[in-house]
């Protein structure tokens, strides 16, 4: 692959799978500084030219949310002002995507604000990691490709669970059904589902199951752990129900608040989460959290997507 005309900028949100990613590439960081003035204004000098290249700036959606966001904005704009020829935002773990739709009357759609905002900076095609919702991809008028962690937690069940084959995997609402049922097909398991009812948001009053976990463990799968009560109790009720071990493999660790208390207290083996959020500092207080790597399937994403080649082979192979 020629590298002279692809440029990998790390925004300061995941420093640390940029490089990864930059390495399975094959080809340096490019130079950028990012400051911070006194009066909490984000300043961004790009340090090398981008003049018809191909840039790809890679910023999650995480930490100081607010700050990294505008600072993508900032990194895509400047990009945009010294001519690149396209520009990729790649964004593994997409900010505001909970707030996807009116879910009561005046509740705002920030999702699509989020998304206006990118495409105005200047954004060309936008690459991220297992939406909250799919259809946020129609909120861009530019392509977005919506990459799965399925392929990679399919590899880590088959790995690292020594159980699975007899195994169920659960879903903890009905809106992660479908990734659910997905993942149970791909390994032939049976499939249940939690029912939960909140009296506020955050906050889960008690819940129903959907299903047979007697004797079976159980894998529980969603695509955000935030504060983790939901798994935490989610692991209770399928003890209780007769589950032997309680795993739990998510796609985003927000792992906020008292997430970290939450899952050492509670029944879960072992909960798996991507590293499209950075966590090292959450793994040494927290012997039950294990990593799945994510930064094979970005950087094949943007080789592929520099090349020209199709992406969709990635929605179902996890590259090496």
């Amino acid at each position: 692959m020629s590298s002279n005309s692809i440029k990998i900028f790390a925004g300061s949100s995941h420093v640390e799978l940029t490089k990864l990613v930059a390495k399975q590439i094959g080809i340096d960081l490019s130079k950028v500084v990012v400051l911070k003035y006194s009066n909490q204004e984000t300043s961004v000098t790009i340090g090398e030219s981008v003049r018809d290249e191909d840039v790809f700036i890679i910023q999650s959606g995480c930490g100081e949310i607010n700050d990294n966001l505008m600072e993508l904005l900032i990194m895509i704009n400047a990009c945009k002002t010294a001519s690149a020829r396209r520009i990729t935002a790649v964004i593994p773990c997409f900010p505001y995507a909970r707030q996807d739709k009116k879910d009561k009357s005046r509740a705002p759609i920030s999702a699509k604000l989020v998304a206006n905002m990118i495409t105005v900076a200047g954004a060309n095609h936008v690459i991220t990691i297992d939406l909250h919702a799919s259809q946020i991809q129609g909120f861009f008028n530019v392509p977005v490709d919506n990459l799965f962690c399925e392929p990679s937690m399919l590899k880590y069940i088959k790995t690292h669970v020594p159980e699975w084959k007899n195994g169920v995997i659960v879903s903890p609402d009905a809106g992660g059904a479908k990734r659910a049922t997905s993942i149970a097909d791909h390994l032939n398991l049976d499939f249940a589902l939690i029912h939960k009812e909140r009296k506020k948001a955050n906050e889960v009053s008690r819940m129903v199951l959907v299903g047979d976990v007697n004797r079976k463990v159980a894998i529980v799968v969603d695509d955000m752990a935030d504060t983790c009560g939901t798994l935490a109790l989610a692991a209770k009720t399928l003890k209780e129900r007769g589950a032997t071990k309680v795993y739990a493999i998510v796609a985003h660790g927000i792992l906020s608040g008292k997430a970290i208390d939450v899952i050492n207290g509670s029944d879960l083996e072992k909960l798996v989460v991507t590293n499209s959020i950075p966590h090292e500092d959450k793994k040494a207080i927290c012997s039950k959290l294990d990593t799945i790597d994510i930064s094979p399937t970005l950087a094949e994403a943007i080789r592929r997507t520099h090349n020209g080649e199709s992406v969709s082979f990635l929605f179902s192979h996890a590259p090496e």
